[in-house]
């Protein structure tokens, strides 16, 4: 008992640590400007906004089913900058807290999650903000809207595996950066953010190939939990409802997430070194 008291209080030490190192990073990654962090809601505003007038007054996109555009739209886009923004931040985050790394009894673990959880503040933000669209259009709150806290988790969890992962490797390989930024850029358009899945074959190599990306999982479930249903417009049951996808999702992310770690520590004896 004593043990699991010592470990229970060590993660919540670490936690608060977390916290207290995520708020300072949106702070400091802001300091100098007028508007502070608010700056880091700024540009996928306006982003969202622009698409608003482009597909809703402007082109005037057709509806996908019975959502406009821009509602099938919002939330993917949501789920996917989360997953983007978290990874090129923590890319970076060894060389951001070198001063750090060089410390003998700093648990640098937690840096790349540093970046995970400022990331997630501003995530939260936009999750509210895509509910908010969803409520202006017409559509009143639903317990699949629920299924948000889980789908938030699984990509949290997923990107504090590849977080580790990229930080890491960017410590040998500079490269990486850029790497990332090139495949990042071709997920987009890998993954259903801007294009419906349904006007595909389901029985389809490509769309199979393209479902074992986890972004997938997680853009999708974004997207389904707030219109409450799927892709076959089938009511949400939670989860559940992909339990063959979900299990494909989980056992990549775990692979990534251990993958991730065991990495990190691996290759940490040598940071000080090169940083």
């Amino acid at each position: 008992m004593e043990k699991l008291k010592r470990i229970k209080n060590g993660l919540i030490k670490y936690f608060k640590m977390i916290i207290k190192f995520a708020v300072n990073d949106l702070k400091k990654r802001y300091s100098g400007s007028l508007l502070g962090f608010v700056w880091a809601y700024v540009q996928p505003l306006v982003v969202i906004l622009v698409w608003w007038f482009v597909f809703e007054v402007g082109i005037k996109n057709a509806p996908v089913g019975n959502y406009p555009f821009i509602v099938f739209l919002v939330p993917a886009y949501v789920g996917w900058t989360y997953i983007s923004d978290t990874i090129m931040q923590s890319s970076n985050s060894l060389y951001e807290y070198s001063y750090l790394v060089k410390k003998i009894k700093f648990k640098i673990e937690i840096l790349p999650l540093v970046k995970v959880a400022s990331t997630f503040f501003i995530h939260l933000f936009f999750v509210v903000f895509a509910m908010a669209i969803y409520w202006i259009y017409g559509f009143t709150p639903s317990w699949s809207w629920l299924q948000l806290i889980y789908y938030c988790f699984a990509a949290t969890v997923l990107l504090a595996g590849t977080s580790w992962l990229v930080s890491s490797l960017s410590v040998f390989w500079k490269d990486i950066v850029q790497l990332i930024n090139v495949l990042l850029q071709v997920g987009f358009w890998l993954t259903p953010v801007f294009w419906n899945p349904d006007t595909m074959d389901k029985g389809s190599i490509v769309l199979k190939i393209l479902k074992c990306n986890p972004a997938y999982y997680i853009v999708a479930g974004y997207r389904e939990s707030l219109m409450g249903v799927n892709s076959e417009g089938e009511q949400i049951l939670f989860f559940t409802t992909h339990l063959q996808q979900t299990i494909l999702f989980w056992s990549i992310t775990l692979i990534v997430f251990c993958l991730g770690l065991l990495c990190f520590k691996k290759l940490s004896k040598h940071y000080a070194d090169l940083l």
